[in-house]
C-alpha cells in the first residue's frame, strides 16, 4: 500500500554524489565542491573569501548576489550545499536526564530547553548530544540556535541560487564524540574572531562554546592573547565535575595556520602537566567517515560536513522542516472526506453504518490511550504553567558576581585602585565609589573596564582630592541578567 504522505519524496530532486560545503566565520565565508566516486571523494575545487556584507545583518538580496558572484568567480555551479553554521549563534544547556522512560525524553528536553533558553520553544532550531559519566549518571548537552538567524541565512543561501540540505556546526564534525567507552577529549578550532572550543566524553559533546577576545589588533595583524585563552580554558575545566575531567586524556588544535602552531606550542607543556596527548590536526585522514580522502587535504569544516554528508553520517541538525505542496494537499484531503462523500452519494446504509462503527472503534482506542497517559499529560501541565509562573524570579545569571568580577579584573592588583561602594541601580546602571593612589591610576583602571564587552557608558560622577584621590563613577551593564 502506497503512503500519500511519502509519496511527495518520489518528486523531490535530492542531491546526487556533488555537493558544495561552506563555513561562515565572522566575515569570512571557506568553501569546498566535492563529488563521490565509489568509496572516494574527489574535491573539485575550493576557496576562502572576504565577504563585504554581512549575512546575518544586511540585507538578503545583496549579501545573496555578493555570494554567487564569489562562487561564480571560482566557476563553481554547484547548487546543492551543507552549512556550518558560526559557533558563536549556538545557546548551550546541560541537563541531568532522570529516571524517565526513553520515549518521553524527547518531552522531557524539550520543557528543559523551554526553561532554561531565553526563547519560545518555535523561536529555537534544538539538537542534542546525550552523554554518560563514569559514575553512571546520565547528562544531555542541548544547542540552540535562533530560527530567525537560520531563516535569514537560508534566505540568503536561495538568493544566491543555492539549495541547502542541512546546517550544522563545523567543530562537531571535525571532532566526533565516539562511543561511550571512548577518552575525553578537548579540541580547539581557531576562528576569524575567536577559538571554537568542544569537550566530548562519555559518548557525547559535554562543552560547545565560543572563546572570544583572544584575538588583539596589533597593526594590520592580529596577536593572539595566550593568557586570555589559558584563563577561560581553565575556568571551562574548572566548571566541569571531577569525574569528567579526569576523563578528558586528548587535546587537539585544528589548523595549518600560524595560529593554530602558536596554541599547540603554546598549550604543550599544559597539556603534559594535565597528562594529556597533545596533537595538532593539520590533514584530513585517509578515511574520513568510511570514504577516501586525497592525501594531504587541509583541515576544513566546510569539508568535513560535505564528506560526512556523501558518507550518510548524521550528526547535529539545525535545518528547518519543509513542508511541501503534496504534503499539504494530502493532508488536507486524507483524513476520510472522500470516503464520506462517496458513501452519501452511493446512499449504501450498510457502508455509512460501517463507517460509524469503526469512527466509535477508532474513538473507543483513541480515549482508552488516554486513559492511560491523562494524569502524566496532567501533571506535564502543571509543571510547565509553575515555569511559565515563576520564570521571571528565577534568575541564574548571577548578575552581581559578574559585575564584581569584571570590576576586579579592571582594577590593578598593586592596590592603587580600590573600591569602596558598590551599587547597581535599575536598569542595570551600576555606581563605584573609592579611592586612587591618584588619577592616572583611576584613568588606567576606566580604560581597562571600558574594554569588557559588557560594560558601556563609563562616566565619572564625582573626584576629590589628589592623592589619594576620592571617586565616583558609574556605568552600564549589558552581560548577563541586564535585561
Amino acid at each position: 500500500m502506497i503512503d500519500l504522505k511519502q509519496a511527495d519524496k518520489l518528486f523531490q530532486r535530492q542531491p546526487g554524489s556533488s555537493l558544495l560545503g561552506l563555513a561562515f566565520d565572522g566575515s569570512r565565508v571557506e568553501g569546498v565542491h566535492v563529488r563521490r566516486t565509489n568509496g572516494s571523494v574527489e574535491i573539485r575545487q575550493s576557496f576562502a573569501a572576504v565577504l563585504a556584507l554581512d549575512p546575518s545583518t544586511a540585507e538578503v538580496d545583496l549579501a545573496g548576489r555578493e555570494l554567487r558572484n564569489q562562487l561564480d568567480a571560482q566557476q563553481i555551479r554547484e547548487r546543492w550545499c551543507v552549512i556550518s553554521l558560526p559557533l558563536n549563534w549556538a545557546l548551550t544547556l546541560t541537563v541531568k536526564l532522570t529516571e524517565i522512560p526513553e520515549e518521553d525524553v524527547a518531552d522531557f528536553l524539550q520543557l528543559e530547553a523551554e526553561r532554561g533558553f531565553p526563547y519560545a520553544p518555535d523561536e529555537l532550531m534544538l539538537a542534542h548530544s546525550r552523554y554518560t559519566t563514569p559514575d553512571g549518571s546520565k547528562f544531555a548537552t542541548l544547542i540552540g540556535i535562533p530560527r530567525e538567524q537560520v531563516l535569514r541565512l537560508e534566505n540568503v543561501l536561495l538568493a544566491a541560487q543555492l539549495r541547502p540540505v542541512s546546517f550544522s556546526l563545523g567543530l562537531t564534525a571535525l571532532q566526533p564524540a565516539g562511543e561511550a567507552s571512548t577518552a575525553g577529549a578537548l579540541a580547539l578550532l581557531p576562528g576569524e574572531t575567536g577559538v571554537a572550543m568542544q569537550i566530548t566524553c562519555g559518548g557525547g559533546v559535554v562543552v560547545l562554546r565560543t572563546i572570544d577576545g583572544v584575538y588583539e589588533q596589533v597593526g594590520a595583524e592580529r596577536e593572539l592573547q595566550v593568557e586570555q585563552l589559558r584563563r577561560e580554558i581553565r575556568i571551562t575545566l574548572g566548571q566541569l565535575p571531577s569525574e569528567v575531567r579526569d576523563q578528558l586524556q586528548l587535546m587537539r588544535v585544528f589548523g595549518r595556520g600560524d595560529v593554530a602552531d602558536e596554541i599547540t606550542e603554546e598549550a604543550e607543556e599544559g597539556a603534559r602537566d594535565w597528562g594529556a596527548k597533545l596533537e595538532q590536526v593539520r590533514d584530513h585522514t585517509a578515511q574520513e567517515f568510511g570514504v577516501k580522502i586525497p592525501a594531504g587535504t587541509a583541515i576544513s569544516p566546510a569539508l568535513a560536513l560535505a564528506v560526512r554528508r556523501l558518507a550518510g553520517v548524521e550528526g547535529m541538525e539545525f535545518l528547518p522542516p519543509k513542508i511541501s505542496q503534496w504534503q499539504q494537499l494530502t493532508e488536507r484531503y486524507s483524513s476520510g472526506k472522500v470516503f464520506y462523500v462517496g458513501a452519501g452519494a452511493g446512499a449504501v446504509v450498510a457502508v455509512v453504518l460501517l463507517a460509524f462503527l469503526i469512527q466509535q472503534i477508532v474513538i473507543w482506542n483513541w480515549e482508552s490511550k488516554w486513559s492511560r497517559m491523562e494524569q502524566r499529560v496532567t501533571e506535564l501541565s502543571q509543571m510547565r504553567e509553575q515555569i511559565r509562573r515563576y520564570r521571571p524570579w528565577y534568575d541564574e545569571s548571577v548578575r552581581t558576581l559578574s559585575i564584581l568580577k569584571r570590576v576586579t579584573e579592571a582594577f590593578p592588583q598593586d592596590g592603587a585602585v580600590s573600591a569602596k561602594a558598590l551599587e547597581l541601580r535599575e536598569p542595570a546602571r551600576v555606581t563605584c565609589s573609592g579611592t586612587a593612589r591618584n588619577r592616572d591610576a583611576l584613568v588606567k583602571a576606566l580604560d581597562e573596564l571600558r574594554k569588557a564587552n559588557e560594560i558601556s557608558d563609563v562616566h565619572i560622577e564625582m573626584t576629590r582630592g589628589n592623592s589619594p584621590l576620592e571617586f565616583t563613577f558609574n556605568f552600564q551593564w549589558r552581560g548577563p541578567g541586564a535585561q
